[in-house]
């Protein structure tokens, strides 16, 4: 028997059916509000970065890169009514008509901008990068440095490429370095091709004499009269060299009258004069736009304090060290047309008793240990010179002429003509000092090991026999003859021994 429904009872009919089919199919399926509050899932954080909204599946993220206050124009696939922008202030999207928008760069950073439809489905999404407009400083280096490439990293430049100087390089790097407002902004990778290696030559020369003079004669006198004594002298208290010229040498004549007075008298006449040559000439190479130091010296021990042993009451000497020697720094960069920029430091200084002191340490009640503590005379010169290469260059001089003179005598007495004289003393110093310092740079290359000669070529040790016989320290060979003048060649010639 069939079954037949019309109108709006069929409708009905199958809208129950479904109902029905529905719950058969989902019987587990319950409502939040009819959900016991322990049988509940924990609810999980949205994932921020997933979209909850709808996408057109032809919808993709792009990357936009574009520069400080420069705009792109874009064309949307389908009519937009809504953008988003994360950060504003990096980037803003202007919509001029339904599938045309505008993107202008505000500052440097990084951004995104997602177009929406009116029903709220993303049509294009844009990851944005703000970077600094670098077309103006490209055609400012192209023009100069063609081999030179840059490159917008964040709120800094980057330079790569290579270039044929250090000059070149450094150049490149301060232009960069004015157009972004500092060279911490800048980084500089430029890569110089074959770097040139700069050998410095420095000469220190220094010639001083030294002159003195002592004429005079100290009296002394010692006086007994009764309980008081009175005692005299004219040696001189302030010498000009800061302590006694002759010591105690001298013509000396003692007298005695009845145990009542002594008086004794010493004669000091004495002229020394000296001459001292201080010679250096350290040599260093390094490459161009590196730093080299050369070191040739030593170092001699001085007191910095004392340790003592509460219990033994021993004090020990701490000592430090410190440097003397000949020292050289220096930083060389090659130019252009074969010029050289230097900056230079150099040193020489040696150990001198000229101020030296002497400390005394009590070791026990009956004995102490003397210590002497030399000076240090130091010639030191630091610049920045360009040098030519092979030229030469008087980095520093100094021409120095001290006269000191001081007398000491008797008051009054020491006035009178020809007698005065046996009562004062005269001492004269008298020191010149010519220090000159030259420096010579060369740009070398590498040569075979054979055409650099060694300081011990030719050098043969004497025998044992030519020691003790001859006392000879080195071996002589060779024919010793009469060598013939060579026809044509001016001035002397052949070898110096000495």
């Amino acid at each position: 028997m069939g079954l037949r429904l019309r109108g709006k009872r069929t409708r009905s009919f199958w809208t129950g059916t479904m109902l029905m089919l529905g719950l058969l199919a989902a019987p587990d399926l319950v409502s939040a509000t009819d959900a016991p509050v322990g049988d509940q899932a924990p609810m999980q954080a949205p994932d921020l970065g997933v979209s909850s909204v709808a996408t057109i599946a032809s919808a993709k993220t792009r990357f936009l890169s574009l520069g400080v206050g420069k705009s792109v124009v874009i064309d949307l696939p389908r009519e937009v009514k809504d953008v988003l922008v994360a950060d504003p202030k990096i980037a803003n999207a202007v919509i001029r008509s339904a599938q045309r928008a505008y993107i202008i760069g505000g500052q440097v950073g990084q951004t995104n901008v997602v177009f929406f439809t009116a029903d709220g489905q993303q049509v294009a999404s844009y990851d944005i990068a703000v970077k600094r407009d670098l077309n103006g400083m490209r055609a400012a280096l192209r023009q100069s440095l063609p081999g030179v490439q840059i490159e917008g990293v964040g709120d800094s430049v980057m330079l790569t490429g290579s270039v044929s100087s250090p000059v070149e390089a450094q150049q490149a790097g301060e232009v960069a370095a004015k157009l972004v407002g500092g060279s911490d902004k800048v980084v500089n990778s430029i890569v110089v091709r074959g770097r040139d290696q700069v050998m410095l030559k420095v000469v220190v020369g220094e010639v001083r004499r030294d002159i003195v003079k002592q004429l005079g004669v100290d009296l002394s006198a010692s006086l007994n009269a009764g309980t008081a004594v009175v005692n005299f002298n004219n040696s001189n208290p302030f010498s000009v060299s800061g302590g006694p010229i002759v010591g105690s040498n001298g013509l000396g004549v003692a007298g005695l009258a009845k145990g009542v007075a002594t008086v004794s008298a010493t004669m000091r006449a004495m002229e020394s004069a000296g001459v001292m040559r201080t010679l250096a000439e350290p040599s260093l190479t390094a490459i161009s736009g590196e730093s080299a130091t050369f070191i040739a010296g030593g170092e001699f021990p001085i007191p910095a304090g004392y340790s003592c042993d509460p219990v033994t009451h021993v004090c020990t000497t701490q000592v430090t060290y410190k440097k003397f020697g000949i020292s050289l720094n220096f930083t060389p960069v090659v130019l252009s047309e074969g010029r050289i920029s230097l900056r230079v430091m150099t040193e020489v200084s040696e150990l001198s008793n000229t101020n030296s002191i002497t400390l005394t340490q009590a070791v026990s009640s009956t004995s102490s240990n003397s210590i002497t503590i030399p000076s240090i005379q130091t010639r030191r010169a630091e610049t920045t010179l360009e040098i030519p290469s092979g030229g030469s260059m008087a980095m520093a001089g100094l021409i120095q002429q001290q006269t000191k003179q001081a007398i000491n005598g008797l008051p009054g007495v020491d006035q009178v003509p020809i007698i005065g004289a046996l009562f004062r003393s005269q001492d004269f110093v008298n020191n010149e000092t010519e220090l000159m310092v030259i420096v010579t740079p060369y740009v070398v290359r590498a040569v075979a090991q054979k055409e650099l000669a060694r300081p011990d070529d030719g050098f043969a040790p004497a025998s044992d026999a030519q020691t003790a016989l001859l006392g000879r320290m080195n071996r002589l060979y060779g024919i010793a003859r009469r060598v013939d003048p060579i026809a044509g060649a001016p001035g002397d010639f052949g070898f110096i021994i000495d």
